[in-house]
């Protein structure tokens, strides 16, 4: 499966936003790739309709309402992962870029060469962490967790509990909604309020599955699609 790139463009002038369109076309002809450009006219409309969902984002430093840097200081105040490009007409304001964690910066006029190198660069490194964050939101702040580091969620009606390698966290939402988003991930809902990480599951005792030292309930009506589940999961690592 293709991995679908979601790229933010966030541009005031319609002859690079035109730019940008043509080169990402190009980009997607040439290397083989997926690849959703939003477009946003400025700060202020990127951020309000921003939910996390993006990997990418493009910010022109110069724009008439917020400000690029602005919006990046912004950015990272609820979004610690995505990645940020500035586009520029100087180096001076793509040194204040290393504040706000940008990849690099795209002087203006843009060319194809440098453009479709930063982009080479950003998506190797998305791709070496694709289908291993879910993205949640946690404390009024977009949160990406590595799915390799859940241990368990546990539910408590509408509050869910990630038992994970670096602590633990609670979110309002349903299971479901947590389960939809861990789909194909190898996780399992064991009984009605938990869904394990079956990577992390050390064994089975007493109808009760084994992880990080903890005994988790697997339901009755649960145990052979568990046990079958579990038994594929550890086939298809060893081949």
């Amino acid at each position: 499966m293709i991995l679908m790139i979601e790229i933010a463009l966030v541009e005031d002038e319609d002859i690079y936003i035109d730019t940008i369109k043509e080169f990402v076309n190009k980009y997607c002809e040439e290397r083989s790739e997926e690849i959703h450009l939003s477009i946003f006219h400025d700060g202020m409309e990127f951020l309000d309709e921003y939910n996390g969902t993006f990997d990418i984002v493009f910010l022109d430093i110069m724009m008439k309402f917020l400000d690029g840097m602005t919006t990046a200081e912004k950015i990272r105040q609820i979004d610690k992962e995505i990645i940020i490009f500035f586009i520029t007409n100087s180096t001076q304001y793509a040194i204040r870029g290393y504040a706000v964690d940008a990849m690099d910066y795209i002087l203006k006029p843009v060319s194809y060469f440098s453009f479709s190198q930063k982009l080479d660069k950003a998506i190797s490194r998305i791709k070496q962490n694709e289908n291993q964050f879910i993205t949640l939101v946690y404390k009024n702040m977009i949160k990406k967790i590595q799915v390799s580091e859940i241990y368990y969620i546990e539910s408590q009606g509408h509050l869910q509990t990630f038992y994970t390698k670096n602590g633990n966290f609670t979110i309002r939402d349903k299971i479901e909604n947590i389960e939809e988003k861990l789909n194909g991930m190898h996780f399992f809902r064991s009984n009605k309020g938990c869904l394990v990480n079956m990577n992390h599951v050390q064994g089975v005792e007493d109808s009760c599955c084994l992880i990080n030292g903890n005994r988790l309930i697997i339901s009755r009506n649960k145990k052979k699609a568990f046990m079958d589940e579990l038994t594929q999961y550890l086939s298809d690592k060893i081949v």
